[in-house]
């Protein structure tokens, strides 16, 4: 077997959250920044809120404010669009 193969242990690694809870554990790293844990995440603490760190709710949210504004300039662009046939003064008056 290969010598140093595996990485240094850690019996007492601290586990720091965003909310600043602290706690030890084991690890290969000595200090972990985590940015939730089971004293603020909404599963345990019985809140109802959206944990959103790469801010998708507002991608979305934008993604459906851009559909909705091609949805509407398609109507539009549809209800302008008359496919009934145009009589010979309505051709006479765009000519003018």
């Amino acid at each position: 077997m290969k010598a140093a193969v595996h990485p240094q242990y850690f019996e007492n690694a601290q586990v720091i959250c965003a909310c600043g809870n602290k706690f030890t554990t084991g690890s290969t790293v000595e200090v972990i920044h985590v940015e939730l844990c089971s004293k603020c995440h909404p599963f345990y603490t019985g809140e109802q809120r959206f944990v959103d760190s790469a801010s998708r709710i507002q991608k979305f949210q934008k993604k459906q404010e851009v559909a909705s504004l091609h949805v509407t300039k398609k109507a539009k662009k549809e209800a302008k669009k008359d496919n009934s046939p145009k009589t010979l003064r309505e051709m006479l008056l765009e000519v003018q």
